[in-house]
C-alpha cells in the first residue's frame, strides 16, 4: 500500500512540472492581423517574434530545469509556486506562424517554404 501511495504522489508531482518549450503548442493568431503590412515590415516583425520566442523559451526551459531539481529535492515543482512561461511561449509561437503565413500569402522572398 505504501508503494502505491508513493507511486501516485510521484506521478502527480511529475505531471505538475513545467513543460519544455518544444512540447508547447502554438496559440492561434490570425495571419489577417498582418495582411496590410509590407514584406520588409513583416520580416522585422518575424525577427522580433522569433527573438521573443527564444527569450521566453529560455525562461521556460529554466523553469522546467528548476522543477526537475526541486522535485528531486523537495517533491514540489517550483513552477507550482512561482508560475511558468508556457502561455508566453504559445503566444510567440502563434505570432511566428501567423507572420510566416502572411509572408507566404504576400509572396515575400524571405517566406518560409514548407
Amino acid at each position: 500500500m505504501k508503494n502505491l501511495f508513493i507511486a501516485a504522489v510521484s506521478v502527480a508531482v511529475l505531471s505538475a512540472c513545467a513543460s519544455r518549450p518544444e512540447s508547447i503548442a502554438a496559440s492561434y493568431v490570425s495571419h489577417e492581423k498582418y495582411s496590410g503590412i509590407d514584406c520588409v515590415q513583416l520580416s522585422t516583425y518575424l525577427s522580433d517574434a522569433r527573438a521573443g520566442l527564444q527569450k521566453v523559451s529560455a525562461m521556460q526551459d529554466s523553469k522546467a530545469n528548476m522543477d526537475a531539481a526541486t522535485v528531486f529535492l523537495a517533491l514540489v515543482p517550483a513552477s507550482k509556486l512561482t508560475g511558468d512561461h508556457a502561455a508566453d511561449v504559445a503566444k510567440f509561437k502563434g505570432e511566428v506562424e501567423a507572420i510566416e503565413t502572411a509572408q507566404i500569402r504576400k509572396g515575400c522572398k524571405s517566406a518560409k517554404v514548407a
